[in-house]
């Protein structure tokens, strides 16, 4: 797949870069997508909820009266769940919302992520950015210049940049990662997916590699 290069003002610089076919052109797994994004949503959930039992809330353990002959229901103590500050029935325990994926299907999910994103033309590659201090008015000329101001953006950097991460840091629409970051929620959670040349071309470089 052959993406041009632009510049930072958004436009071509006359360079390509190969995207390889066997990451951005495989036909998209859905099951294992919903599966990585299942997993990294149930990671972000504290699974702190909790509720009192009648065994933990305050109140008399003595029977409120006798079992027959009242004309009424028969009735434990005020702890019952029936009452007002009584106890809760089966209400939610502290747990976790973990669940485990193999490496195998965590990359073919983010392989198919990726896939999609190439699939929708939602791919733009940039010249590298060199920032010397943080420059969020910069960044965001950059993003304007690119055409991707006004969409969701996931930023991909070969390796973590100071300068850049402090500079995209307060743009609400922009995620940024390095790439060995990258993850498939936000991929996915993303409208359009800018990556710096350096880090397009790891992806070719480690495929050799391989």
């Amino acid at each position: 797949m052959q993406v041009d290069v632009l510049n930072i003002k958004g436009t071509k610089t006359g360079r390509t870069i190969e995207l390889p076919e066997e990451i951005f052109g495989i036909d998209p797994n859905n099951h294992v997508v919903y599966l990585a994004v299942k997993q990294y949503r149930g990671a972000q959930r504290q699974g702190t909820h909790k509720v009192k039992t009648r065994a933990e809330v305050q109140g008399s353990s003595k029977k409120l009266h006798r079992q027959k002959g009242t004309g009424g229901s028969r009735k434990g103590n005020i702890r019952n769940p029936l009452y007002k500050g009584g106890g809760t029935v089966f209400g939610p325990k502290p747990h976790g919302y973990d669940i485990k994926l193999n490496k195998k299907v965590k990359d073919l999910a983010k392989m198919s992520a990726l896939a999609y994103k190439a699939k929708e033309n939602a791919i733009v590659v940039v010249e590298d950015i060199i920032f010397e201090a943080p420059k969020a008015k910069g960044f965001a000329e950059i993003l304007t210049n690119l055409k991707v101001a006004s969409k969701k953006t996931l930023f991909l950097m070969s390796e973590h940049d100071n300068n850049l991460c402090l500079s995209f840091r307060n743009i609400p629409s922009v995620t940024g990662c390095s790439l060995s970051d990258i993850n498939t929620y936000d991929l996915v959670n993303a409208d359009v997916l800018v990556m710096t040349e350096a880090a397009a071309k790891i992806f070719t470089e480690e495929l050799t590699e391989a």
